[in-house]
């Protein structure tokens, strides 16, 4: 068992009055829509390099305060219908017309801007650019003509951006964004040097926004050299300050323009420089990136030595000792230094992958001698780890032990019913099981994780038929839940029909299109089982796409090409798929194809190799019989 684990403005009420308020809610309720192209000004997170920067835009309504209240005529009749009788001897004559001054469309602020609310809303950014650039002539707000030119800059309408740009620098000459806006504008007409101007002034200035202006006008630029180059010229000691977040910030925005080498120089600099958990990370992911390996660990085993303690820096050496398969080291790692509740759940997990009893022995010491009382995450946690050690009895008793209010407590269930199964109580595991169904209300994901786990306790003991029962009875009640279809469908498969097991992995994919695991699994069965190999081919190439380099996926590629008769095409996929994962099953498909090949001595050693990982399994048991025989 492994252990896994609209930007919306506050209505400033000052010269708004309530039907002001009322025709801005309006406008608030219609301006939710996502809309990528305006995120210009959205701050970008320089933690997640690489990524799309969104924001939910909605704008704030405090543009209006300037609005004459003509709109007050409207609560003046309102109360006129409910004014008290008139006193005796007064005039009863009904009012006979009131007379209300009328703005012009063409002059009224709330009307264009209302406007562009509803055409940004309907994600026209052309004319919502035109209604406000309206308003901006129109209005003394200099929030209207920010407003205006953010939105004709990610409209592309350069024209208006200019007019409403100079409106904005007009009335707040001050505001920094303006030398952004510029910065911008320069781009776009090709004035690299009037660019430069503006973006420096930025990197100028000492509030600590400056690089996040700069970072979101170089990555909004339509020419990326050019925007490379800016950065090029920009990113100098000097103008970088004295943080190392800012280095690191900088560094990344490098690396998303393109300019590795000067991305892994910024690294370099802010690693001597500060010395910090976030410079050693950030340099050792780029070394990652470029493929060295041992500059990574070098780097991390150096960041330690300074500073042994910080859980930050241990947890991240950890995670990328795991992602290049050194789970054990990863788990070692964790054991030094402070220990809270999230690294001995770390420590657990390293340690299940590496399958090390002599790391896992020592951690559940640990754990079972922590003061109590214990928390349910820990009992949960000290379950699993006597799983590990096979001490069955006492993982049960663990997991008895989280309380029924825990959030934890379902999980702990579960594994007590799989443990209830293993030791011989059957009808009790799935008594177990019932009960928790019915705990589970309308709780989607854990109905279906009891459904799941109540077909695999029959699976588990050949009650095939049982089993499909109870992923047909899922079904009714969770229709086209992708687990319950996707696991029907492999012990369908398993049962050699193959006709619903296409079925519900076609349904599957309907459902998840982009699902790269469903791809491979329809994929696979189709070329297996079926005569579609080609269809079969396409959609294991569309699930690499979706995830690269992923060993599964390899492997199927490889099984494909093999059915198709594209013997040595196979042999490649296959030996790349085993070098990243030297499982019995692909162990098996390699194996294979090499028998087919004629290297019948080969193909013996890799299937010696897959039985010492796993001498039971089925497919791989199956190949040598068939073929050897």
């Amino acid at each position: 068992m492994e252990i896994v684990r609209c930007v919306r403005g506050d209505i400033k009420h000052s010269g708004i009055n309530q039907v002001d308020v009322a025709y801005a809610a309006i406008a608030i309720s219609h301006s939710g829509c996502r809309r990528e192209d305006l995120a210009l000004f959205d701050e970008p997170d320089f933690a997640r390099a690489g990524q799309t920067h969104q924001m939910t835009t909605s704008y704030s309504i405090a543009v209006y305060r300037h609005v004459a209240p003509i709109l007050l005529a409207g609560a003046v009749l309102a109360g006129c219908a409910t004014a008290p009788a008139a006193r005796h001897g007064a005039d009863t004559q009904p009012l006979q017309r009131l007379d209300v001054v009328q703005v012009a469309p063409e002059t009224d602020v709330l009307t264009s801007a209302l406007a562009a609310e509803f055409a940004l809303a309907d994600a026209d950014l052309e004319a919502a650019s035109r209604d406000y650039a309206k308003a901006a002539q129109i209005s003394d707000d200099p929030a209207i003509a920010a407003q205006a030119t953010r939105v004709a800059i990610a409209a592309r309408q350069w024209d208006q951006a200019r007019a409403t740009l100079a409106r904005w620098q007009g009335l707040n000459p001050g505001n920094m964004e303006i030398r952004q806006a510029h910065a911008l504008l320069d781009m776009h007409d090709g004035k690299a040097d009037a660019a430069y101007d503006d973006l420096l002034q930025l990197a100028r200035a000492t509030d600590g926004n400056g690089w996040r202006l700069i970072a979101q006008a170089l990555l909004r630029a339509e020419d990326k050299t050019q925007a490379g180059t800016l950065l090029e010229r920009l990113a100098t000691p000097g103008l970088l300050g004295t943080k190392g977040e800012v280095w690191v910030a900088v560094s990344q925005l490098a690396q998303r323009l393109g300019r590795k080498p000067l991305a892994q120089s910024l690294a370099d600099q802010a690693v001597n420089k500060f010395a910090s958990a976030d410079t050693y990370t950030w340099a050792a992911q780029l070394k990652l990136e470029a493929g060295d390996r041992i500059g990574a660990r070098a780097l991390f085993a150096d960041a330690l030595r300074h500073d042994e303690e910080n859980t930050r820096l241990r947890v991240a050496y950890a995670t990328l000792l795991g992602e290049l398969g050194d789970n054990a080291e990863a788990a070692r790692i964790l054991a030094q230094g402070p220990q809270d509740a999230y690294v001995y759940a770390a420590r657990a997990a390293y340690a299940a992958r590496s399958n090390d009893k002599a790391l896992i022995e020592p951690l559940y010491r640990e754990l079972k001698g922590l003061p109590e009382p214990r928390p349910g995450a820990r009992l949960d946690l000290l379950g699993e780890l006597a799983e590990l050690l096979e001490r069955k009895i006492e993982a049960l008793a663990w997991y008895r032990q989280v309380p029924a209010d825990d959030e934890h407590s379902f999980e702990a269930q579960m594994r007590s019913a799989v443990l209830l199964d293993d030791s011989g109580k059957s009808a009790e595991a799935l008594a177990l099981v019932h009960e928790l169904q019915a705990r589970a209300g309308d709780d989607v994901k854990q109905l279906g994780d009891v459904f799941l786990l109540e077909a695999e306790l029959h699976s588990k003991h050949q009650h095939d038929d049982t089993a499909l029962a109870v992923y047909d009875r899922g079904l009714k009640a969770l229709p086209d839940d992708t687990r319950l279809l996707y696991a029907r469908a492999l012990l369908n498969d398993d049962l050699d029909h193959v006709d619903a097991a296409v079925r519900d992995l076609r349904r599957v994919v309907e459902l998840k299109p982009d699902d790269a695991d469903a791809l491979n699994a329809l994929g696979y069965t189709l070329a297996d089982r079926t005569e579609q190999k080609t269809e079969a081919l396409s959609l294991i190439q569309k699930a690499l796409t979706l995830k690269p380099g992923e060993p599964a996926i390899i492997d199927s590629l490889g099984w494909a090409q093999y059915r198709l008769g594209h013997l040595d095409e196979a042999v490649t996929q296959l030996k790349v798929a085993y070098q990243k994962q030297p499982d019995a099953e692909i162990a098996a498909h390699l194996g294979e194809v090499l028998w087919v090949s004629g290297h019948h001595d080969e193909a013996r050693k890799i299937w010696d190799q897959g039985q010492k990982k796993d001498a039971k399994n089925k497919v791989l048991l199956d190949t040598i019989k068939r073929l050897e025989s």
